[in-house]
C-alpha cells in the first residue's frame, strides 16, 4: 500500500467512527503533512483518493470537507456499511441470513470470466452460484467466480454462510474495494422460481462486479440479480 493510501485509509476509518462529522472541515493540507509526516503531493493524493469514494468534498477557497450522506440514519448506516465494502452479510446485520447454494465447482474460466479475473483463460476457477435469503425471503441470486491460486478451502459450509467473512477471518485476505455495474433485467426462468417470482412482472437488478484486495489483486468477479422489490441502490458521484 502507497502511503497517500494509508493515509486516505486513515482519514476514512475516522470519518466512519465519527472522529470526522458530516459537513465537518478537514485539518488544512499543511497540518495533515505534519500528522502524517507526508509530503504536499502525498496529502493531495490522499485528498483527491477521498473525493474518488465520494467521502469528501473540496470548496474552492474554504478547504475539504466530510460529505454530508442525506436520508435517514439507517440510510447512512448502509452508506458507512457500501464504503466498507463489508458483503451482503454483514449489509443485513440483525436479520437471519440464509443460502440455498444451486453450483460450487471447479470449472475452466470462459474467456469472459478469464478477462474480468486477469487469468489465463481456460484457467480453473471457483464458481458458485446461490440464492440469498434475509429472514426467509429470497433477496438475491449471485454467480461468483474466484482465482483459485490464492483463493482456498471453498467449501460447502463455506458458501452456505459469508464468503467474505471466510477470506478475511480464515483466508486473512483484506477486501479493499469493488467497480461495480448496474442494470435492469428481466428474471431467468430458474430465478423466478428462486427468488419466488413465479409469472408475476417482477424485473430483477443485476450488479456486476470486479472485487479487489488492499494489495491490488482481484479476487472475484460476481453477477447479483436481485429481486427489484427488495433492493435500493444507492451512489454518489463526485465530479
Amino acid at each position: 500500500m502507497f502511503k497517500y493510501e494509508s493515509i486516505a485509509e486513515d482519514i476514512q476509518n475516522k470519518i466512519q467512527d465519527g472522529t470526522y462529522q458530516p459537513d465537518e472541515k478537514l485539518p488544512q493540507e499543511m497540518e495533515l503533512c505534519r500528522i502524517y509526516d507526508a509530503s504536499r503531493i502525498t496529502i493531495r493524493e490522499a485528498m483527491d483518493l477521498l473525493v474518488y469514494r465520494g467521502l469528501i468534498t473540496k470548496r474552492r477557497g474554504a478547504g475539504s470537507f466530510v460529505k454530508a450522506v442525506t436520508g435517514s440514519a439507517q440510510d447512512q448506516e448502509g452508506f458507512a456499511r457500501s464504503q466498507q465494502f463489508s458483503g451482503f452479510s454483514k449489509d443485513q446485520a440483525g436479520k437471519k441470513v440464509s443460502s440455498d447454494v444451486h453450483v460450487l465447482t471447479l470449472m475452466k474460466a470462459p474467456k469472459e470470466v478469464a478477462e474480468k479475473l486477469q487469468v489465463s483463460e481456460n484457467a480453473l476457477v471457483f464458481y458458485v452460484c446461490r440464492t440469498r435469503f434475509v429472514d426467509k425471503k429470497p433477496y438475491v441470486v449471485e454467480y461468483t467466480y474466484m482465482p483459485t491460486d490464492f483463493i482456498t478451502g471453498i467449501t460447502e459450509d463455506v458458501v452456505k454462510g459469508s464468503i467474505y467473512a471466510y477470506l478475511e477471518n480464515d483466508l486473512k485476505l483484506k477486501i479493499k474495494s469493488a467497480h461495480r455495474t448496474a442494470r435492469a433485467d428481466m428474471p431467468t426462468a430458474e430465478e423466478r422460481k428462486w427468488l419466488e417470482i413465479g409469472d408475476d412482472e417482477i424485473p430483477v437488478l443485476e450488479v456486476e462486479q470486479v472485487a479487489y484486495l488492499d494489495d491490488g489483486r482481484i479476487f472475484e468477479y460476481s453477477k447479483s440479480r436481485h429481486r427489484a422489490d427488495c433492493f435500493e441502490l444507492r451512489s454518489i458521484s463526485v465530479r
